[in-house]
């Protein structure tokens, strides 16, 4: 007989309380609301153990934080944890979870907190329960759909050289400086692509997948999934029987600053260029059958770096001294949960239905890893999110380190990690050698 597949659709509000910590505690806590944050995902049923794709709209998930959620998810969905795909969409006034980190900062009075432990447990618990609720009432899907648009006018890289070759200027989600917002935009993947869910002529859910960091502007304590969850907000209201969710990609060198200077207003400008760039991407959607899926894992460990002040002893101090900035030894902790995480291997994924590929990436990788993943087949058919298990942070290119700029200063991985995941990538993708 041929098999039936099912579709589940849940979300669950994943809003922090006032006071609460935003970005782990590195800008001001919840002093109140703009706009809500969830969890939004799919469960996939009918061809052996369930698959769960879900975006969350915090700004990460690190370690066991990471490990805890996704687990709870399988359990719910019946599947195993190399089935759930959880990546976060990374807005920064939102939570950020890594619970050694917290607990290594509990041990310290005065020290700044990042998680309200509880908090975090209650909506594990709460969006496990959705998904269980929702595969009470499920929808028969028999076929896929690919479709792809470029973006105007969002994203840029961050990275801008010199005729060194060094770093000369790091531009940043919001740059107010019209010198360096008008430097070149720089390497990007321009395009959204969209992989939806069908039953018949009749759509049933679409997931866009777009390489940004998602923020216009934050740290006043204003809760917000920012532009990218409400242009996905924006899109659910054409249609509220399609479930929208939406996946940041490769953006660890990628924000808006070219196009962004941080003013307010700006916010709804960047969120109707995402938004346009669904609308195109659903319009160029192109249907085809599926049967089934597969779905392939690897298991890696990246390798921590060697530097003295990324080391125990050296993080144990500036997390013990009172002296030291909110960052400093918030990052610490982070290093120090980092280090001991290492025990435990990070799952890398790819999802396969029909011929769309849908690969699940951890930290916040360069989109020099998204870009190098669509040149192993078709770019249209090759899905991307980052933001998975954010336990090593960023994941620069090995030679990003020797250029300079921000993000190798607080990358918790070996240079090394860039080959490694490139390896990885290509064995997922099934690429020759």
């Amino acid at each position: 007989m041929p098999t039936t597949l099912h579709l589940a659709r849940f979300q669950c509000d994943v809003t922090p309380p006032l006071g609460h910590p935003l970005c782990g505690g590195l800008v001001e806590p919840v002093r109140g609301v703009d706009d809500p944050l969830e969890l939004r995902g799919v469960v996939l049923m009918g061809d052996g153990a369930p698959i769960v794709l879900a975006a969350l709209d915090w700004c990460g998930l690190r370690n066991h934080a990471h490990m805890n959620w996704r687990d709870a998810l399988a359990k719910a969905a019946h599947t195993v944890p190399e089935n759930v795909a959880l990546q976060c969409v990374h807005p920064h006034d939102a939570p950020f979870a890594d619970l050694e980190a917290q607990r290594l900062l509990e041990q310290y009075p005065g020290a700044p907190q990042s998680l309200d432990r509880k908090f975090f447990d209650r909506v594990v618990n709460q969006s496990a329960e959705a998904l269980r609720t929702a595969l009470k009432k499920t929808e028969r899907f028999d076929s896929i759909g690919v479709g792809a648009a470029p973006v105007q006018q969002v994203a840029s890289n961050r990275r801008i050289l010199g005729p060194d070759g060094k770093v000369k200027f790091v531009r940043y989600s919001a740059t107010k400086d019209p010198v360096i917002r008008d430097e070149p935009e720089g390497l990007i993947d321009p395009i959204l692509r969209t992989l939806s869910f069908w039953q018949g002529d009749h759509p049933l859910a679409a997931l866009h997948y777009y390489a940004t960091h998602p923020m216009s502007y934050y740290g006043s304590g204003r809760v917000s999934a920012d532009f990218c969850g409400l242009a996905r907000r924006k899109r659910q209201q054409d249609d509220p029987r399609i479930f929208q969710i939406y996946f940041t990609g490769c953006a660890g060198n990628i924000a808006a600053g070219k196009y962004n200077d941080g003013t307010p207003s700006n916010r709804p400008v960047l969120r109707d260029r995402i938004y346009e760039g669904m609308r195109q991407a659903w319009k160029a959607t192109r249907t085809q059958p599926v049967k089934g899926w597969a779905v392939r894992v690897e298991k890696v460990r990246f390798p921590p770096r060697r530097e003295a002040s990324f080391q125990e002893r050296d993080s144990l101090a500036v997390l013990g001294d009172a002296n030291a900035s909110t960052a400093r030894r918030a990052n610490a902790a982070f290093q120090l949960g980092w280090l001991k995480r290492l025990e435990t291997p990070i799952l890398i994924s790819c999802f396969e239905l029909g011929s769309a590929r849908i690969l699940h990436l951890p930290g916040e990788p360069f989109v020099e890893f998204q870009l190098h993943a669509q040149k192993v087949g078709s770019p249209r058919e090759i899905f991307v999110a980052g933001y998975g298990d954010d336990g090593p942070g960023y994941i620069p290119t090995a030679e990003a380190y020797d250029q300079g700029g921000y993000e190798p200063t607080v990358a918790l991985a070996a240079p090394e990690a860039a080959s490694l995941l490139i390896k990885t990538i290509d064995r997922l993708l099934g690429a020759k050698s």
